[in-house]
């Protein structure tokens, strides 16, 4: 049995928990590339840490990613933040990200999410940030 979101809580004292993508198919997307290993990398524009300072994620940190439907489905541990300009991406940094093919693939699927979520905006400062997965909740991968 998955342990609920109140165990996971205390047992990684001071985590933040997030739900990743803005629909049920692209959190189940991103939450299995992370289990595999393919996505070790995310971006998040700085605003969406305005109403919640707290959860702006921090070097060294264990967070814990929540599927659709809010239940822990796995605790990372923040390895690196970048500030970074949408307009500025690489394609060094596209790679980690696990799910896009390559930067015109990356450019495509940001605008479309940011357009979503707020507005697109090629200059919005964006927060890169690395991570491993800490211990997987459904028991496919700890570390």
């Amino acid at each position: 049995m998955d342990p609920s979101l109140d165990q996971v809580m205390k047992r990684y004292p001071g985590a933040v928990s997030y739900r990743p993508g803005d629909s049920e198919a692209l959190n189940s997307e991103i939450i299995e590339l992370m289990r595999s290993g393919r996505k070790t990398a995310t971006c998040a524009t700085l605003d969406e840490f305005e109403d919640n300072p707290g959860s702006y994620p921090e070097v060294g940190r264990i967070d814990i990613v929540l599927d659709w439907n809010e239940r822990a489905a796995m605790a990372v541990r923040t390895l690196s933040l970048e500030k970074i300009a949408y307009s500025e991406m690489d394609p060094g940094r596209v790679p980690p990200q696990g799910e896009f093919v390559d930067l015109d693939d990356w450019r495509r699927g940001y605008a479309a999410y940011l357009g979503r979520n707020g507005g697109f905006d090629p200059n919005v400062t964006l927060l890169y940030e690395r991570f491993e997965v800490v211990e997987d909740f459904a028991g496919d991968k700890t570390q």
